[in-house]
């Protein structure tokens, strides 16, 4: 009898025979007849970071979570299927972590509510309408008195009242035309402060957002119709795992960029952005 290993022993497993992801990408692309450099401009994933992957290599991705968002941009952009390499990547590091809950997090950054200003203009317009009342009144009210000359004794010769100054109106300041909705959300966002919104408008997707010190704000998902609101004195760096799905207002004002569906962008903001948008 002979000693070695049984046909269902685990030494006999078959073998996963599917390439590497970087292999798999790398094949795609080269099918596709992209280089790395269009590929690179085309997802814009630097090109260190795009032969890295190809090399099985994700230690320059930063991260599982980048390094997931990565492998969807590339599979999309030389026509593969990035649920499967998602996946299979995820069966070789140990799986997607539970998503950090989101409240605790942002519960220590949320904004304090500035005093109310006061409504100056509703002010103005109710004091001009109250002295144009006052000088109406006055004048009708005038009209209404009897005339001096019926109290003269009959046979007295009546003195004609002095005439009555006629009153001058106070021109009616119009009031100030409502600003644009746009700029109202600039002037309501903190000056001394950077401020980011995030609204989903797509199914979901997956956003992260850091302080200036590196503290980690919100690394989760956005469901559609959700929102988050980061702020910090200097500085705020953000990652949209896919941008097209995300309206981005920065210090009170909509960010306008055309990003494409399942593409990652990491944007960093200050107080003076954006310029224009």
């Amino acid at each position: 009898m002979s000693i070695g290993n049984s046909p269902d022993s685990p030494g006999n497993a078959p073998e996963d025979d599917r390439p590497s992801i970087g292999r798999a990408l790398q094949q795609a692309r080269i099918a596709a007849g992209l280089t790395v450099d269009e590929v690179s401009t085309s997802t814009r994933v630097r090109i260190p970071i795009v032969h890295a992957i190809e090399a099985d290599d994700f230690s320059r991705c930063g991260g599982d979570v980048y390094a997931r968002g990565h492998i969807r941009t590339l599979a999309s952009a030389v026509g593969l299927d990035p649920s499967a390499l998602v996946a299979q990547y995820d069966g070789e590091h140990g799986g997607r972590p539970a998503p950090t809950p989101a409240a605790p997090l942002f519960e220590a950054e949320r904004i304090r509510p500035e005093p109310r200003r006061p409504n100056w203009t509703a002010a103005m317009v109710a004091a001009i309408v109250a002295v144009v009342g006052f000088v109406g009144f006055t004048m009708f009210s005038g009209n209404d008195k009897p005339s001096a000359t019926r109290s003269v004794a009959e046979g007295a010769t009546a003195t004609a009242p002095a005439p009555k100054p006629t009153p001058t109106k106070t021109p009616v300041k119009p009031a100030d035309p409502k600003p644009d909705p746009t700029d109202s959300a600039i002037a309501a966002a903190p000056k001394d402060r950077v401020t980011v919104k995030m609204v989903a408008t797509g199914s979901k997707s997956w956003v992260s957002a850091r302080a200036q010190n590196g503290r980690l704000l919100f690394d989760g998902f956005l469901k559609r119709g959700e929102s988050k609101t980061f702020t910090d004195p200097e500085q705020l760096d953000v990652v949209l795992g896919d941008a097209d799905a995300i309206q981005l207002f920065v210090n009170g004002k909509e960010v306008q960029d055309d990003f494409r569906p399942g593409q990652v962008e990491r944007l960093t903001y200050t107080k003076g952005d954006p310029a224009a948008g």
